[in-house]
């Protein structure tokens, strides 16, 4: 019997990118652009977009397009313009006022970004980036630019330590599939976080629950202490601790991670932060040109989905998500990967937890996995679990890279150039 532990704590908001054709009807090049977007191609389907919309300046479709891929490579000054013409284009579309508010919430800007979440319905967000709002959001204090948190324990997941609003330490997990600061309900209550209204997330296996907003004074991480830090609150925390026999208070997902320069140093066991100041992103640009290294370009859509180009058994390559959350294996596939890759699957299911509980799963060892140039051999994968992720994102997504992966690697997260840095130790 097998056991899984992923924290997929994707709030998987459906984006299709099948609009309605105008009056004129649909061009073989926007039939095109559409086929390569969904592919996962954003680079090729860029182009495109960019083509029709040099001939028909208020194509919206194209311009909407134009906006999300720039979002997708955190380009702000192209996603607002983009964005701010398909709103004009149509103001009822609620599509790209969502990415806007996007757009200004990965910079903190959130007085801009909490108008346009009210407008779309999503009232708590609205209320929790209002309440911060007045404040200055992971506003960062300490006397040194790096910090370097040793992992209490690596295997089978990495776990650190930290404090909340001035309370003794807790054991918190990281996992680049969280999206902010996930607390535990009743620890929540006992630091005193302040707690907003609620919505469902959608977990491992399509199970759902519900997670409601928050926010925190304080996090010290290490040397650093950031403050004015927006939360979620959730009863997923007990699972994991469960699971992983420690009194475990919640995660540290992608959002929060992203305010740094931060690396997964698997077999140094710790979690390097760096603050962005201009030495820290210089030395970054010179290990992205250093031959040692493995660079690996990613994008990220909603607020936490990584994703960068891989193969597996040596398919044509395919989009998977980087969420470092999945313990006992390295891998997770979808349907249609176990037939593009020919992926032999035993007759017996196990039995594994995700955020939202119990799933299903099939477990099978992979020959190979890729990830951009980086290659790993026998990675254990698990299938079952994850949705169809094509329908939720409008692009295909063939799976999850995750933590047997990434072991032998230290693993930085660069979101100023978008690209993984791994370093094989």
């Amino acid at each position: 019997m097998y056991r899984l532990l992923t924290m997929l704590f994707s709030l998987l908001i459906v984006v299709s990118m099948n609009y309605a054709d105008d009056s004129s009807g649909q061009d073989d090049m926007v039939n095109e652009a559409n086929a390569i977007f969904k592919k996962g191609k954003f680079t090729e389907a860029k182009a495109l977009y960019s083509k029709i919309v040099a001939t028909t300046f208020d194509h919206y479709d194209a311009i909407l397009a134009l906006g999300k891929i720039s979002l997708y490579e955190n380009d702000f000054r192209r996603a607002d313009k983009w964005l701010e013409s398909a709103i004009r284009l149509s103001p009822k579309d609620t599509v790209p006022k969502e990415l806007l508010a996007e757009s200004y919430y990965r910079r903190d800007n959130f007085e801009k970004a909490e108008p346009l979440f009210r407008e779309i319905g999503r009232i708590p967000m609205a209320d929790k980036l209002r309440y911060l709002g007045r404040k200055i959001p992971y506003n960062i204090e300490s006397d040194v630019d790096m910090t370097a948190i040793e992992f209490v324990q690596t295997d089978p997941l990495p776990i650190v330590k930290l404090r909340i609003n001035g309370n003794e330490e807790a054991l918190f997990l990281i996992d680049t599939g969280g999206w902010e600061l996930i607390i535990d309900s009743e620890f929540a209550s006992a630091v005193g976080a302040k707690k907003f209204g609620g919505r469902l997330a959608t977990y491992a296996g399509g199970l759902q629950d519900s997670t409601f907003h928050g926010a925190v004074d304080e996090v010290r991480i290490g040397a650093f202490s950031v403050k004015n830090v927006p939360v979620h609150i959730n009863n997923s925390p007990r699972g994991i601790a469960a699971m992983m026999d420690k009194p475990i208070k919640g995660v540290i997902g992608t959002v929060f991670l992203y305010h740094f320069i931060f690396a997964l140093d698997y077999p140094g066991g710790q979690l390097i932060l760096q603050k962005k100041t201009p030495e820290n992103m210089r030395r970054t640009r010179e290990e992205l040109r250093s031959t040692d290294n493995i660079v690996v370009p990613f994008w990220m859509s909603g607020d936490h989905i990584i994703v960068a180009w891989g193969t597996v058994n040596k398919s044509e390559p395919m989009l998977f998500f980087v969420d470092t959350g999945l313990a006992g294996g390295g891998f997770i596939g979808t349907e249609k990967t176990v037939e593009r890759a020919n992926i032999k699957l035993p007759e017996e299911s196990g039995e594994g937890i995700g955020g939202g509980g119990k799933v299903t799963v099939k477990t099978a060892t992979l020959d190979e996995v890729t990830l951009g140039s980086a290659r790993e051999e026998n990675v254990i994968g698990f299938f079952g679990a994850t949705p169809d992720f094509g329908e939720r994102f409008g692009y295909e997504i063939g799976g999850i890279v995750s933590h047997g992966f990434f072991r032998p690697y230290s693993v930085t997260f660069d979101f100023t150039t978008m690209n993984l840095i791994l370093k094989r130790k």
